[in-house]
């Protein structure tokens, strides 16, 4: 579990491991391996929580989300369609242009090398979206 940087009761690293001690099942248990597979992958990750309390990754944009649903941990990358796959971890909003998700239902695992090197591509693609602000300015 990634150690919190605030001891800010509501800070979304606590917010995160409260969700997932709230579980208390195969889900919490999923949530935080995957979590702790993304800071391995990526200790710059900033947490974050929004819309209806749903975990959030970023690094120069999102990363990807970790949502919650009685069947499975869906975690969505938002720029998911323009990464690189080769595991074919993707399974699930495979039709849209931009975001793909991966499910992960009770009992299954995540192929840990192929999760990590998914969230390395997905921030270097988000950082080399990003833009200086001060590019094309001179001084």
């Amino acid at each position: 579990m990634p150690p919190s940087d605030s001891p800010a009761v509501d800070s979304p690293s606590r917010r995160i491991d409260e969700k997932i001690a709230a579980l208390g099942d195969w889900r919490g248990a999923t949530l935080a391996r995957v979590r702790a597979l993304i800071h391995e992958a990526d200790p710059a990750v900033l947490e974050t929580v929004k819309w209806r309390d749903v975990p959030v990754w970023e690094h120069a944009g999102i990363l990807c989300t970790g949502e919650i649903y009685k069947a499975a941990v869906k975690l969505t990358f938002a720029r998911g369609a323009a990464l690189p796959d080769p595991a074919r971890l993707f399974n699930a909003s495979l039709e849209g242009n931009a975001r793909r998700a991966i499910d992960i239902r009770e009992g299954e695992t995540i192929d840990a090398s192929a999760f990590t090197a998914l969230i390395r591509a997905a921030v270097e693609l988000n950082l080399s979206k990003a833009q200086p602000s001060a590019r094309g300015k001179s001084v």
